[in-house]
Formats: structure tokens, C-alpha cells, sequence
């Protein structure tokens, strides 16, 4: 049963973000190519929700994946559902970031 992948607001600004970055540092087409794979790559997450590393430790039922090893990937698991919680380009710290302790 393929599950439905839902950004969060939060998940959709990171990813303009990101656009912005890659655009001023490279050009807007690179900066397309590399957001739409990152879309492309969470949307696969609908045949095969279970990957990447659980990181219960930040906050219950995250997980985490990488996209060509620069951004990370973070998400959880419903019934049906995956959401994509947040993507952290370049080393960003995502585990304060998602930590429940805030």
C-alpha cells in the first residue's frame, strides 16, 4: 500500500531556502535540479517509508535519511501518511532543531 508523503509548512520553507542558497551560489537551474531531486527522493518515501536511521532519541518516531550525503531528511511514519518534518542542507544541526526539548 503506497503511503501519501506530506511536507510540512516548516519542511516547504527549508526547501525554498535551500533553492535560495544553491541559486545565488550556483545559478536558479542548478538550484531547481537539486530541490526537485530532494521532492523527487522524499516523494519515494511512499513505496518505502521505513528507511533511514529511527532517532528516537530526538523525538519520538523520527527518522532520519540523507539526499547525495549534504542534506538531511527528517520525517515520521503514520498510518498512511509520511511526513516530511524538516530539511537541513549543509551540516545544519537538525537534531536541536527537532528536539522535543524545546
Amino acid at each position: 500500500m503506497p503511503y501519501t508523503v506530506v511536507f510540512t509548512p516548516e519542511a516547504e520553507a527549508q526547501l525554498v531556502e535551500v533553492y535560495g542558497y544553491i541559486a545565488a551560489a550556483a545559478s536558479p537551474e542548478i538550484a531547481a535540479r537539486f530541490t526537485d531531486g530532494i521532492v523527487t527522493y522524499c516523494e519515494s518515501l511512499s513505496t518505502f517509508p521505513n528507511r533511514g536511521n529511527r532517532r528516537e532519541d530526538i523525538c519520538p518516531g523520527l527518522r532520519v535519511t540523507s539526499y547525495r550525503k549534504r542534506v538531511a531528511i527528517a520525517f515520521d511514519v503514520e498510518e498512511d501518511r509520511v511526513n516530511i518534518i524538516g530539511v537541513f542542507y549543509g551540516g545544519q544541526d537538525f537534531e536541536s532543531a527537532l528536539s522535543d526539548d524545546e
